[in-house]
């Protein structure tokens, strides 16, 4: 079985590893140009030719492309190879518009399972541990990345999909699962239904690897204490492969971007200026070993922090933050710019679990905005506060978080609906209007 901490890449010089990305870098480029009419005209059209690219230095030459170009191009109009060379095809929801549909050659997906290998050996997985994998199976790309990537591991898979809580816990007792793969809102309901089932000392999880939503530190502790295990954080997209792309190592200190087949740039995302290491900024993916469905200079939307400070667990690949959240995530409500994290921050530092939601509305032409939350069932049981001093306890904390004042509704125990994929966080009205 192959060893996927790969210290000859992982750990590699940082001179060696630009170098080795300006070769992949200025081969993609070529590549695109000559298989993708999409490319080459948008190339054509910014005055930039393939010879113009010759390493990482002159990848700002290139134009940006967004995910209206992909759904614009929907089907076949990014396709980097013929069709018959292509095996699978993965997909995301098309909650927002049309549908992005991505490409794989069988050695994309043999890249991106070792990806989403090297993220679960960095977790502490071994060929001798049993990976639940409970995140989506079909077209979402995080169940069949992980199960690739433990396989490639040599771990006991258990390909449970998501929902059927029942069922997971039956599995997770008695297989004995020693690695959570799912998103982090879910793994947040099963530590609620394993400890209100008295499970805890059955379970011998050690590890989660999560991710496909936003989620803050103080999410992290609670799925942590919950579950007893150490929490990681991974990232990808669809778009660029799925998750894998960047990963977590035992530091918890920041994502490893997988340098060696994606470049990370932050941008200014107003002006598409390149920002300064550190600076906070919108993420831009260029793939270099893909073929499929190649992407140069994506514009995920993600916000977040890049840093070369080095990690004391060796790997010189540069971190990416947690992202603070998506451009198109923030809401402004009553001229503020408002984040759910901010939000669920200032819930979890109070006591409360990770079931909320954010209600905006619009009441003539002001804004409003009310968080529902769940009291816990300790709280419920043995009241210390009366539900009203709570609701202001909230406000007062909501209040010096955001800068405006926010209604605030406590409701009983599994009141709000449980996610078994990517949680609902914000009901947004004013859309319907």
């Amino acid at each position: 079985m192959k060893n996927y901490y790969q210290p000859e890449i992982e750990t590699m010089p940082q001179d060696q590893l630009q170098q080795l990305q300006s070769e992949r870098l200025k081969k993609q480029v070529q590549f695109v140009y000559d298989n993708v009419k999409f490319y080459r005209d948008k190339m054509d059209e910014a005055g930039v030719s393939p010879k113009d690219v010759n390493g990482i230095d002159d990848l700002r030459k290139l134009p940006f492309i967004t995910k209206d170009d992909l759904r614009d191009q929907y089907p076949y109009g990014l396709l980097g190879v013929p069709l018959s060379e292509c095996v699978r095809i993965q997909s995301t929801s098309g909650t927002t518009g049309r549908r992005v549909v991505a490409f794989y050659t069988q050695e994309d997906i043999d890249v991106w399972e070792e990806c989403c290998a090297r993220a679960i050996v960095a977790a502490g997985g071994t060929k001798d541990d049993v990976c639940h994998v409970c995140y989506g199976y079909g077209l979402f790309t995080g169940g069949p990345g992980l199960n690739g990537g433990s396989h490639k591991v040599g771990c006991l898979t258990l390909p449970m999909s998501s929902g059927n809580t029942e069922r997971q816990l039956q599995f997770m007792t008695d297989l004995g699962s020693t690695i959570l793969c799912c998103t982090p809102s879910y793994a947040a309901n099963l530590g609620e239904a394993v400890n209100e089932r008295g499970l805890k000392d059955q379970i011998k999880l050690k590890a989660g690897i999560f991710g496909a939503e936003p989620w803050t530190e103080e999410m992290r502790r609670n799925i942590e204490q919950s579950l007893g295990i150490k929490a990681y954080d991974i990232y990808g997209l669809t778009e660029i492969s799925g998750p894998g792309v960047s990963f977590e190592c035992e530091e918890q200190a920041g994502m490893h971007v997988q340098e060696d087949h994606f470049i990370a740039e932050i941008i200014n995302p107003d002006t598409g200026e390149v920002l300064p290491e550190g600076e906070l900024g919108e993420l831009v993916f260029t793939c270099i070993t893909k073929k499929a469905f190649p992407l140069l200079r994506y514009r995920t939307r993600d916000l977040c922090r890049l840093t070369r400070q080095k990690c004391s667990c060796g790997r010189t690949h540069v971190r990416m933050m947690k992202p603070k959240g998506r451009s198109d995530d923030m809401m402004v409500v009553k001229g503020v710019n408002v984040w759910p994290s901010q939000i669920e921050t200032v819930l979890l530092n109070q006591g409360y679990q990770a079931n909320y939601q954010i209600v905006v509305d619009r009441v003539g032409n002001n804004d409003t905005i009310e968080v529902q939350v769940e009291l816990t069932p300790e709280m419920a049981e043995h009241p210390t506060l009366s539900v009203e001093a709570r609701e202001k306890k909230i406000v007062s904390g909501l209040k010096s978080m955001l800068g405006i004042k926010v209604d605030v509704k406590v409701v009983e125990p599994k009141a709000i609906a449980r996610s078994e994929g990517k949680a609902v966080r914000v009901v947004d009205k004013r859309h319907l209007y």
